[in-house]
């Protein structure tokens, strides 16, 4: 039976231990850009077998957040290869969650102060974060448009440019985000896709747009270096699906023979419980699914774990378990874990923005 601290092949990255570090939005980089104290909270965490970082936005359009990072310009890209390279020099290994929010954004955020964009035209019934007078507020989100079917290809080439970025900035590999109720997720959900081209509809319409995004990102860097977050039936941003068993079977069989290096599926609801008594699923058939479709890539699972459920999920099947929250408190996690030490508790009135205080201050068990 495999253990957490057993190394463990994903694609073309060889992880030291079965453990990752979720993906944590943090908003501490100004103007989209990550800083020198993003490099020194990733380092901390550099004993993970792998990091997926912070949500990171392909273009400006995708951006939904204050002071979240992005990926489309010289000064981010030079940012985060600061982080890469500390990350590295530590021994770890880091790939950049790659994310378009779609309609959970809000016009403060957009290029032009232009409404957000999604499959359809309905507002997502969830919260941002803008900076007012310094503090980080959430805020309602904005009242989307529609986007026109000519300007789908262009976030493809979005999605494809974000991966040659991320390469160039020093990053192992990166994850596609297709879940939590941005734009991907909310193309294959019923609740936020209401279209009726060849992007609505259909299961097989539904998923296109995730299809193609992975076939040009795999293009341009390689399937191995590629990986996918997936959610189910998490209700968060607002996003439901009227039938999900049958839709991410066929999206899993799909993404099967690509030779992705993780598939990444939050289990119930981001950030809540594992089981939703309103929106059953079955994830054992959903990885059988994958496997019979011929895909080798790591199974990734994700929410609410602690040690005893880790091993439980490795014991059954998954091969790596992403732990989000207690990341943020415990630079030290994997040791923590392995000693059955105590964890740090997680302060939440510096989660989102700040400085070093509730970021890079959290300490570590003594040596």
């Amino acid at each position: 039976m495999p253990f957490l601290s057993d190394p463990v092949q994903a694609g073309d990255l060889q992880l030291a231990n079965r453990v990752a570090m979720a993906p944590l939005t943090r908003n501490r980089s100004p103007n989209a850009v990550p800083t020198d104290l993003v490099a020194t909270y990733y380092t901390q965490r550099a004993s993970a077998g792998l990091i997926i970082s912070e949500a990171t936005a392909i273009s400006h359009q995708g951006q939904g957040y204050a002071d979240v990072p992005g990926l489309y310009a010289p000064d981010q890209i030079a940012g985060w290869k600061k982080v890469t390279e500390s990350v590295h020099a530590a021994g770890g290994k880091i790939v950049v969650q790659l994310w378009h929010v779609g309609r959970v954004s809000h016009t403060d955020l957009q290029p032009g102060n232009a409404a957000p964009v999604a499959p359809s035209a309905i507002q997502a019934k969830t919260k941002t974060v803008l900076i007012k007078d310094g503090v980080p507020t959430f805020t309602e989100t904005s009242v989307p448009r529609a986007l026109e079917l000519s300007e789908l290809p262009g976030i493809v080439q979005d999605y494809r440019r974000a991966a040659r970025a991320a390469i160039d900035a020093g990053f192992d590999g990166v994850e596609v985000h297709a879940a939590n109720g941005y734009l991907i997720d909310q193309f294959l959900k019923t609740g936020a896709n209401q279209r009726t081209d060849a992007y609505g509809g259909s299961i097989e319409n539904r998923a296109r747009l995730l299809l193609e995004v992975v076939n040009a990102i795999t293009a341009e860097i390689g399937a191995g270096r590629t990986g996918i977050r997936l959610s189910p039936v998490t209700p968060a941003n607002d996003v439901v699906d009227a039938d999900p068993q049958p839709l991410f079977d066929y999206v899993v069989r799909q993404l099967g023979p690509l030779g992705l290096s993780y598939i990444h599926v939050i289990e119930g609801a981001t950030g809540g419980p594992r089981d939703i008594p309103d929106r059953p699923f079955d994830y054992t058939a959903l990885k059988a699914a994958y496997r019979t479709a011929g895909g080798q890539g790591a199974w990734m699972v994700n929410n609410a774990y602690d040690k005893a459920l880790a091993e439980t999920a490795l014991a059954n099947g998954a091969d790596i378990v992403a732990f989000g929250r207690p990341f943020i408190a415990n630079p030290d996690l994997v040791q923590r874990l392995q000693k059955d030490a105590p964890l740090n508790e997680v302060n939440r009135a510096t989660l989102y923005g700040g400085g070093a205080e509730g970021y890079t201050d959290y300490p570590a068990l003594a040596a």
